[in-house]
């Protein structure tokens, strides 16, 4: 199986300013020159993490789903971020996946956290995703997700191989993330990438990034912190298959 080109875009968010927030990932992605399968930006990518749906959802036929599909096209290369959809009369924190062939998936945030306030601006999804790139098999989730290793389980046969995790994780709470992010990769013999924010939100909220990307071992490939960053880092499908060879733990898992 051939290796996979992932490339992490970690900026600063324009607080519940949309057309901002496209103008400035469209210039990034534009100015990308590496060859990419596979381009990730934070959770609520065009407003930040806001809990006024009513006002800033978007339905899947709006700006930001077009958009997403416009760069994938452009670039070639799948794009996946994530934004705020209304769906009827509820909302969701929605992880969105454009592919260059024109096709749209997503995966809902299963897990809202409370003291945001974000299980009551949102309701959570219920069902998983899996996506493949280049033979890879890649399963997406969002931010506060990340805390609860039963839901990220690698049960399935076969297992997913990346785990993509889009965020926007507050700086207080920092080395928390730094460290589940390299309890998932072992755990779950699986590269991981995580991809959150920096900057301060419209909430006083601060963020120092941390963006990451982690082998099936726990070794740190890349991470940046406290500035913005575009980078493109190549997984090695061979270390992971020799990993899952020599040490099959996934075999032993509980059920």
């Amino acid at each position: 199986m051939p290796d996979l080109k992932v490339t992490l875009i970690q900026a600063d968010l324009a607080w519940e300013d949309i057309d901002a927030n496209l103008a400035a990932f469209e210039k990034r992605i534009g100015d990308l020159s590496d060859e990419t399968h596979l381009i990730v930006l934070p959770e609520m990518f065009t407003t930040g993490f806001s809990m006024n749906p009513a006002a800033l959802a978007e339905d899947m036929q709006g700006r930001t789903v077009a958009w997403l599909r416009k760069m994938a096209r452009r670039k070639g290369a799948a794009v996946v971020g994530g934004a705020m959809i209304r769906e009827g009369e509820r909302y969701v924190n929605r992880l969105l996946w454009a592919s260059p062939d024109g096709r749209l998936q997503w995966y809902d945030k299963r897990h809202l956290i409370g003291i945001a306030g974000e299980d009551r601006a949102y309701s959570p999804g219920w069902e998983k995703l899996t996506v493949s790139v280049q033979g890879w098999r890649i399963c997406p989730f969002i931010c506060y997700d990340l805390r609860f290793p039963i839901w990220l389980r690698n049960l399935e046969r076969p297992p997913y191989d990346l785990a993509l995790f889009i965020a926007n994780w507050p700086a207080v709470r920092a080395h928390h993330w730094r460290t589940l992010l390299l309890a998932r990769a072992i755990e779950n013999q699986c590269f991981v990438v995580g991809v959150n924010r920096v900057g301060t939100d419209g909430n006083g909220h601060d963020y120092c990034g941390d963006s990451a990307v982690i082998d099936p071992l726990g070794n740190i490939l890349f991470q940046k912190k406290d500035a913005p960053a575009v980078h493109t880092a190549t997984l090695p499908h061979g270390v992971l298959e020799e990993w899952r060879r020599t040490f099959p733990v996934l075999e032993d898992a509980d059920r």
